[in-house]
C-alpha cells in the first residue's frame, strides 16, 4: 500500500491547478516551496475495476473533498466535531476502512491520488457503511501546507510509504525532517504521529528523523508494537510469511 507507495499508483488531475507561485503554508512565514523537493506520491499505472468505478461514480460525492487552498473547516466535511486524523496514502483502502471501522469517533481524512484505490476505498466505505471518512484525490504535501491549520490534528497515520531502495533515491523518500516538523506543527498537544514500514533500513531513517523532532516525544524504546487499530493486511501477512519484518513507529507531540 501507501503514502508515495509500494502499491501500483496512477496520478490524477488535481481537483484545483497549483498556482503559479504557492501561498506560505497555513500558519506559517513565507518559506521555500517544501512541494518542489517531494511529492507523497509516485506516477505509476493501475487499472480501475467496474466495481471501483460505481463506487467513484455513487459514493464521490459525498465522500471525496475538493482540494480548495484556504482553512479547511473538519466540522463542515464531516457533520459533526470529532478528533482528525490524516492518513497519507492509504493503498487500496484495507487498513484504512478497518481503522475506521474500529475507531467510529474519530474522523479520518485521507490523501491518495491512485484512482484504484480511491475507488476501493469508497466500495468498502459503501460496503461497510462507514461515515466516517473523507478522501482528498490531491497531493498530500500540498494538503498540509495549504489547508491544515496548525493543532487541528490529533493524529496522523503514514503506512508502508514507498522505500525508494536505491541509495541515489532516498532523497524523494516521504519521511524527511522537513515534512515531519510541518506535520508536528499540524499536531495538537498530545496529537500522534505513527508510522509503519516493511524495510528495516528506511524503518532506522524514520527513527532518526523522527527522534531528531523537538516536537515530538517516541512512545517506545525505539520501535513500537503494532497498535490494536492497525491490522495486519494482505501485503503485510505475505511480507511477514516470507520472514520480512515490519516496524511501527509512535511519536506524541508534547
Amino acid at each position: 500500500m501507501n503514502a508515495s507507495s509500494d502499491s501500483s499508483e496512477t496520478p490524477l488531475s488535481p481537483a484545483a491547478p497549483a498556482p503559479d507561485t504557492p501561498a506560505a503554508p497555513l500558519g506559517e512565514a513565507a518559506a521555500p516551496v517544501y512541494r518542489k523537493t517531494i511529492k507523497s506520491f509516485v506516477l505509476r499505472t493501475g487499472r480501475t475495476t467496474t466495481g471501483q468505478a460505481r463506487a467513484l461514480s455513487e459514493l464521490g460525492g459525498k465522500f471525496l473533498l475538493p482540494y480548495r487552498p484556504g482553512a479547511f473547516d473538519p466540522a463542515a466535511a464531516f457533520s459533526r466535531t470529532a478528533p482528525l486524523i490524516l492518513e497519507i496514502g492509504f493503498g487500496m483502502g484495507e487498513a484504512t476502512a478497518h481503522i475506521a471501522a474500529v475507531r467510529p469517533d474519530d474522523n479520518f481524512l485521507c490523501c491518495e491520488v491512485h484512482e484504484p484505490g480511491v475507488g476501493a476505498l469508497l466500495k468498502r466505505i459503501g460496503e461497510q457503511d462507514l461515515h466516517n471518512i473523507r478522501i482528498l484525490r490531491h497531493d498530500a504535501v500540498e494538503v498540509i501546507d495549504h489547508l491544515l491549520q496548525p493543532g487541528m490534528l490529533a493524529g496522523v497515520h503514514i503506512f508502508f510509504p514507498d522505500p525508494w531502495h536505491k541509495k541515489r533515491h532516498h532523497k524523494r523518500r516521504l519521511v524527511q525532517p522537513g515534512l515531519i516538523a510541518r506535520l508536528a506543527s499540524r499536531l495538537a498537544p498530545g496529537g500522534y504521529l505513527h508510522c509503519a514500514t516493511d524495510w528495516q533500513p528506511y524503518a532506522e531513517q524514520m527513527l532518526e528523523v523522527l527522534s531528531a523532532e523537538p516536537q515530538l516525544a517516541n512512545t517506545a524504546e525505539a520501535y513500537a508494537e503494532r497498535p490494536g487499530y492497525r491490522p495486519l493486511t494482505k501485503f503485510e501477512n505475505r511480507g511477514l510469511r516470507l520472514g520480512h519484518g515490519v516496524w511501527d513507529l509512535v511519536f506524541r507531540k508534547a
